[in-house]
């Protein structure tokens, strides 16, 4: 017998003692009936508790569920029977009749019967729907503990503390109680004489055997679900087997290994196998066939008291002293390996099989893997070597072990294994054609061993290995439980390191690049450097995941196939009925294998997922496709577009009104929220859209929203803003139609219309406001009749001070026939597309000539265009640079940060020309179209990161137009500036874009040169990133400049990577402070070294020769001091620099050796790597700048480049496009 350290506990309750336990068939719900009296109904998935019910006055030892009713069944120490409705959460009636305690009930699982049985000595069925009790069964002499029905057949089991088993049959019973039929006479006399009667005359249930064979009491008694069998366990201990045929029944064998009262016993549902649990605190698997023990589980201090099995899937539960668990006996998770389009498992037989994922086909068995650790013990996993085409097979049975086996080449049934290597070890997997790696957990070791089994090396894992998984060429990835180590074979150290707790199963991407580490509830997707991606939770148990081609994973949980972009989005992709382990994806089918070890196929639609991968990706085109030839609709699509700023998306897939007229608000988009608010004309629709319409200027909208809510006041002032006076006179009109007194005044005032005012005052008796008005507007006719009407005369009337009177203002232009003209604003590429104003859906440029080609020595040659003012003789060379004493000089690092406007465009026609016009993104930075640009130079340049582009962007911007004041109130009248001045054609007009290339060479680059001469790093490298930003956007004439711009952005990145080392190795410290610190100082004589590899103008170049000899002759590495004295008078140049080189070379061969070591190859050739600062080497792996042609190691693949601060570093491009 096995004692299982680890049994597969899947939930556990903490409450007093569990006395009975009842599966739902369907839900993952599980009833347990407390000895304190409470029944409580538990989600064993979610862990949560749904709910208490606690009707009954003491314990409640019997529960059952119905089988297709929403109704479970209970019974208890108060004699009584109840029947719930999970439904409404109530008791719906009581069953009484026991006249003691009821130790069990049970439905039965096809007509409205509930069998009880009790310490009455009675088992009693009663009918649930009439609630009346239809049979009591009496024969047992002592308390009557458990009764069952057959699952399929007209018999009943029971149990009693009189040492006896007794099967009853029912068939009287249900004839009685059945449908009536008719029956000829002979029949009825037949029928009557077949049935038996019992002492009490009772035929419609009677007694058909008694088994006895316990010493003691019987606890239970169950019923095989298929076979005529019967499992009892009893106080003495013991379970005993019975087998049963029509006329006669035996005891057939007895299983002994409990050490005290055996309480509960059942029939495994799919295997042949018995479970029982006992007051010993065990629970023992038994083999049914040979009746021998296989495995135990033990708790410490709580004895079992009941034990359950899940009617359709392998879940069992058993309740104790504290409460009740859920488990399993195995792991359920078919043993699998993928490669290429085939899929090799492990079947329930333990056989290997294939499948063939693109013809769909089942191959015959390979192998039988039978021998291979114990039989009822399934292989864990399988790892599978295309190239030697054998497979490595874990099984946990004898502590874990591993077994190497070769697979034929063709099934032909179940083939025993030829040749296999065996060994001990918890996981094991190929990591080479030749190699593989087996762990062992209770050493903490990890073996790696060849084909013939023998071991090549053995390292230790870091402490508290768990398993170990493929992690890439030469890699494992060793998971602990708190952490997964990438670990690298060779080097025999662990490379890189992430915090993550329990991680189970590691799934690569098909392209090696992104691996998914699914633990128990958590998704983490890593980079193959183990660089955390993204993570996401899930409230229930994750089992399984695969990625497809375009880099998404799906994965599959309990109930659900979920998936989860790179960036954590997540949905569902379809509710599952039974549980699968996800093997691949391929379009709309996802491959799978199911809880049988049976390959399944599902049918996926994976429109949302792809929908939201192109939405991340900004693939416009595939995201107007899906609009256009499918049907993703639903809140969440509409939420998630929402969420992330896509509201003019969103409203492609909504047709209800409110929801349309939300996003139309949210988007600007005028003309759909008007349409919905006509259809849903409710006045806070109108108000909303009144006042987005009012913020765009469109006032006719503005106007029908006023009037639909009839704020005649807004309507009145509207007219008046717009010059619409004719409208304003209609308002007059209809406030005194309706008599509003304050509205009426309100629209003659706007109108100007004094005597409307008057005759207003006069009709409300207000004849002195009347007079003051008629006074101060010279109307003296209209005064004398004012007091006339009112009995005063002039000499009566005290008047103040009345100034002259003001006249309402009037719009310089009226503006009530057209909207108000807004500034045109910046339309993503997608609301052009679905415009239609896009054609071709992209803008997509023509594939330039690979601009980014860069000439590694024209950095080298001295072009007297760009080098005619480089430096002058002698001591003047090194201005700035103190080669003596001094080491580090002082920096001067006065950089301005200029705080620019935004950069809009304003709606001119000739700047959308601009942009249509021409392909290049500094015509479309002019035009305003600020979108387009950055989309143009994303695809030519890899372009990520466009903040260090705005000052280039608004220079561009603002230079390409002119402003000429006009008349007071009204806009400038803008002059659009022009590169082609002849041009006549509207479709070849291009604006004039600043700083052209003769410029940034005549001026920005000799600021530079001016920088590197006089030791001021700091502004110097902001002044070569400043060129290359302005090549970045700019526009060139001719193919010739073309030439001469690769030459001025690969001098400029040469400049930028040189000041950025040196200023790197100032960063280390002062000198004195370096010096006492050994790696402070190798790696400060390592920058000095790599400052003079970047391929620089030649005078500079011997000024970091120089630099770099001072360093090595100071920290007494005259080898290095040597090398570079040489170069110094191998360039040749001005006299000072050859003299010191000379002095050196002279002092250093008395001694050329170094006293500290540095990784710096005189002799080799390499790049230095513009991040680290460090060499590649030729050979090595490197990545590149697809703009500048900076280098990178492979590592800062995917990073910012660190020279341009614009581009990703390894992204392809079509190329830089200066020239159209």
């Amino acid at each position: 017998m096995q004692s299982s350290p680890g049994m597969l506990t899947k939930f556990e309750s903490k409450s007093s003692r569990a006395k009975g336990i009842a599966f739902h068939p369907k839900r993952p719900w599980i009833l347990v009936s407390l000895h304190s009296s409470t029944i409580q109904l538990w989600d064993y998935r979610m862990g949560t508790l749904i709910d208490r019910f606690e009707e009954h006055d003491g314990p409640v030892r019997g529960i059952d569920f119905h089988k297709t009713q929403p109704l479970f069944v209970s019974g208890g120490d108060d004699y009584k029977i109840k029947v719930w409705s999970y439904q409404t959460r109530r008791c719906l009636f009581t069953l009484n009749g026991h006249l003691d305690y009821i130790r069990t009930v049970f439905f039965h699982h096809e007509l409205p019967w509930i069998l009880s049985a009790s310490d009455d000595q009675t088992i009693r069925i009663w009918n649930w729907q009439n609630r009346s009790l239809i049979c009591t069964m009496t024969g047992h002499n002592h308390y009557a503990m458990c009764a069952q029905f057959h699952p399929k057949e007209d018999l009943v089991v029971s149990a009693s503390l009189d040492q006896s088993v007794r099967v009853w049959d029912i068939s009287g019973l249900r004839k009685k109680h059945s449908a009536p039929t008719s029956m000829s006479f002979e029949d009825q006399i037949a029928r009557q004489n077949q049935n038996q009667t019992d002492m009490f005359g009772n035929t419609d249930a009677v007694v058909k055997f008694v088994l006895e064979g316990h010493d003691r009491g019987v606890n239970w008694v169950a019923f095989h679900p298929t076979m005529p069998l019967i499992a009892s366990a009893g106080d003495d201990r013991l379970v005993k087997l019975w087998r049963m045929s029509e006329t006669k029944a035996w005891e057939v064998d007895t299983c002994r290994g409990h050490f005290q009262n055996a309480e509960g016993c059942l029939f495994h549902p799919h295997q042949d196998l018995i479970l029982s649990c006992g007051e010993d605190k065990t629970i023992r698997v038994w083999d049914l066939n040979k009746r021998t023990a296989v495995q135990s589980f033990k708790r410490e201090s709580d004895r079992f008291w009941v034990i359950a099995a899940h009617p359709e899937i392998n879940l069992f539960a058993a309740g104790h002293d504290n409460g009740v668990m859920v488990f399993k006996l195995e792991r359920e998770r078919p043993a699998s390996a993928t490669h290429l389009n085939q899929l090799f498992y492990i079947t329930k037989e333990k056989t290997v099989k294939s499948y063939d994922f693109q013809k769909n086909v089942e191959s015959p068995t390979l192998l039988s893997l039978k021998k291979l650790g114990s039989p009822w013990v399934t292989p864990r996993t399988l790892s599978y070597n295309p190239a030697e085409k054998s497979v490595l097979v874990i099984s946990p049975a004898d502590g874990g072990t591993y077994e190497l086996v070769n697979l034929p080449k063709d099934g032909s049934g179940a083939i025993e294994p030829t040749e296999t290597k065996r060994g001990s070890g918890n996981s094991a997997i190929f990591v080479a054609r030749n190699r593989f790696a087996v762990l062992n957990t209770s050493s903490q070791v990890i073996d790696i061993k060849d084909l013939s089994n023998n071991i090549t090396r053995s390292f230790k894992p870091p402490a508290g290995t768990t398993d170990i998984y493929f992690g890439g060429t030469g890699n494992l990835l060793i998971i602990t439980p708190t952490a997964v180590h990438l670990y690298d074979i060779q080097q025999k150290k662990s490379t890189a390191e992430l915090s993550v707790n329990g991680v189970k199963y590691v799934v690569w991407s098909n392209d090696g690049l992104y691996a998914a580490l699914l633990s128990k509830h958590n998704v983490t997707i890593v980079t193959k450097t183990l660089e955390q991606v993204s993570t996401l939770h899930e409230t229930i148990r994750i089992k399984s995941a695969t990625w497809d081609d375009a880099g998404v994973l799906l994965y599959s949980t309990l109930n659900h196939v979920k998936y989860t972009l790179l960036n954590g989005d997540n949905g569902i992709v379809r509710t599952l009925d039974q549980t699968v382990y996800l093997v691949r994806v391929k379009g709309r089918n996802v491959y799978c294998l199911d809880r049988s070890a049976k390959p399944r196929v599902l049918q996926v639609d994976p429109t949302e997922y792809r929908f939201k991968l192109a939405l991340v990706k900004r693939n416009y085109e595939e995201m107007l496709h899906i609009i256009q030839n499918s049907s993703l609709v639903g809140q969440s699509i509409i939420s998630y577009l929402q969420k992330k700023g896509y509201p003019e998306i969103a409203l492609q897939f909504v047709q209800d009104p409110t929801t349309r007229f939300d996003l139309a608000i949210e988007c600007g988009n005028l003309e759909v929220a008007s349409e919905m608010a006509q259809e849903l004309d409710r006045p806070k629709f109108w108000t909303r859209l009144g006042m987005e319409a009012l913020s765009h200027g469109n006032h006719k909208i503005v106007e029908i929203s006023y009037q639909k809510l009839k704020q005649f006041d807004k309507l009145s002032f509207l007219y008046l803003a717009t010059g619409d006076h004719s409208k304003l006179a209609r308002m007059a009109k209809i406030a005194e139609h309706r008599g509003d007194f304050t509205s009426r005044f309100q629209n003659a005032v706007y109108l100007g219309e004094v005597e409307d005012r008057i005759q207003m005052f006069k009709e409300i008796d207000l004849y002195p406001l009347a007079y003051m008005t008629a006074k101060s507007h010279g109307l003296d006719e209209e005064c004398q009749a004012i007091l006339e009407a009112t009995g005063l005369t002039e000499e009566e009337v005290t008047m103040p001070t009345i100034g002259a009177p003001l006249s309402p203002c009037k719009p310089i232009v009226p503006t009530h026939k057209a909207n108000w003209p807004t500034k045109a604003g910046s339309q993503s590429v997608f609301e052009k597309a679905l415009m239609g104003q896009v054609e071709g859906l992209s803008l997509e440029d023509q594939p330039a000539a690979d601009l980014m080609d860069i000439n590694d020595d024209a950095a080298d040659e001295s072009a007297a265009k760009r080098n005619g003012g480089l430096l002058g003789e002698d001591d003047e060379d090194v201005a700035g640079w103190d080669m003596g004493e001094d080491v580090i000089p002082e920096v001067e690092g006065d950089f301005v940060n200029v705080d620019s406007a935004d950069a809009g465009g304003a709606g001119g026609s000739e700047a959308d020309l601009w942009a249509r016009n021409s392909p290049l993104a500094a015509d479309h930075v002019a035009g305003g179209s600020f979108e387009s640009a950055m989309q143009l130079l994303s695809r030519q340049v890899g372009a990520v990161q466009f903040a260090p582009l705005k000052p280039r962007f608004l220079e561009i911007y603002q230079a390409s137009k002119t402003y000429l004041p006009a008349s007071a109130g009204l806009p400038p009248l803008v002059n659009y500036v022009r590169r082609t001045l002849d041009e006549t054609n509207p479709r070849e007009v291009l604006p004039l874009i600043p700083r052209d290339l003769e410029h940034l060479a005549t001026d920005d680059l000799q600021r530079g040169y001016g920088s590197m001469k006089s030791n001021k790093l700091e502004a110097g490298i902001n002044i070569f990133r400043g060129i290359l930003h302005a090549i970045l956007v700019n526009a060139v004439s001719g193919e010739d400049e073309v030439a001469e711009a690769k030459k001025l952005i690969a001098s400029a990145s040469e400049y930028v990577v040189a000041m950025g080392i040196e200023l790197a190795r100032r960063e280390l410290g002062a000198t004195d402070d370096v010096a006492k610190d050994p790696a402070a100082l190798k790696r400060s004589l390592e920058l000095s070294a790599y400052f003079t590899i970047p391929k620089i103008e030649v005078p500079h170049r011997q000024l970091t020769l120089m630099s770099a000899m001072q360093q090595a002759y100071i920290n007494k590495n005259y080898n290095s001091a040597l090398s570079f004295a040489n170069r110094i008078l191998a360039n040749g140049g001005s006299r000072m620099p050859i003299e010191r080189a000379n002095k050196m070379k002279a002092q250093c061969e008395r001694n050329p050796s170094d006293a500290i070591e540095i990784d710096f190859d005189q002799h080799a050739e390499f790049e230095i790597c513009a991040a680290s600062h460090t060499p590649i080497y030729s050979g090595d792996s490197f990545e590149e700048c697809a703009f500048d042609g900076s280098k990178y190691h492979s590592k800062f693949k995917g990073g910012v480049c660190r020279v341009c601060q614009v581009c990703e570093i390894g992204k392809r491009g079509s190329g830089l496009k200066l020239f159209a």
